[in-house]
């Protein structure tokens, strides 16, 4: 079922959403060649926590870890360790914020140091792929109408979007109905209506789609190895534009 959030519901919502944002605009300035990213996630932890809110990620669904820190082909899940990024690695940082009964959701992909040309690419390209998505979040349009943007985006421009791991209506809990895909034809699924509250995240590889589970459980990587990207922002349907709960400065 999907649930049409009322004023005050996305005022909540909202508040989350700001952490959220801000504690990634945080991540920023500490991610660097020689931090570990156990170390990151001590920081995300406390920050969550400085502003009276609960890491979203914390136990849900026994995952151990307050953020998701995913290192070059590793596409989600990625569980903060006594690893160290190196220069020219790429790290993408999932983070979510349960304050007053609501929660926030977000990702980001960050250089580490100077990156090869083609990462950097990858890194725009799926960013590109979140805000063209985004877009589509309008009230008359279906939810496939969002998948099929980032699809066509994301392949035209020589990518893959992972098909595994989807997108996901947000609000009282972490993941809602409806399931966002990043891929389909246009016109399917349910019409968007102001009050919806979605997270759109694609996760975009440099080869193929595939992707399997390491032996921690958690972590989703690329079968071929190759890098992965992903961007996400919360979002809400309204009567006019749609508006981005999470953004980021």
């Amino acid at each position: 079922m999907i649930i049409l959030k009322s004023q005050e519901e996305i005022e909540r919502i909202a508040k989350s959403c700001d952490i959220v944002a801000r504690a990634l605009n945080a991540v920023r300035d500490i991610v660097r060649p020689g931090i570990a990213t156990e170390e990151i996630e001590s920081f995300v932890d406390a920050y969550i926590r400085s502003n009276n809110a609960i890491p979203a990620f914390k136990g849900y669904r026994g995952y151990p870890a307050s953020v998701c820190t995913s290192v070059n082909n590793e596409v989600i899940h990625g569980i903060p360790s006594d690893r160290v990024l190196k220069e020219g690695d790429i790290l993408s940082i999932d983070l979510g914020v349960y304050k007053d009964g609501f929660y926030g959701d977000a990702a980001y992909t960050f250089p580490v140091g100077r990156i090869h040309s083609d990462a950097e690419r990858l890194i725009k390209i799926t960013e590109e792929a979140l805000y063209i998505g985004i877009e589509k979040a309008r009230i008359g349009n279906r939810v496939s109408d969002i998948s099929h943007s980032i699809q066509r985006h994301v392949e035209t421009n020589g990518f893959s979007v992972v098909r595994a791991f989807v997108g996901h209506g947000i609000g009282s809990e972490l993941h809602e109905e409806p399931q966002i895909p990043n891929f389909g034809v246009p016109g399917r699924g349910p019409r968007l209506r102001a009050g919806m509250t979605l997270a759109i995240e694609p996760m975009v590889n440099q080869g193929g789609y595939e992707v399997l589970i390491r032996d921690d459980g958690w972590t989703a990587v690329t079968v071929d190895g190759k890098l992965s990207a992903h961007f996400e922002h919360t979002i809400l349907v309204t009567l006019d534009n749609p508006s981005i709960l999470t953004k980021i400065d």
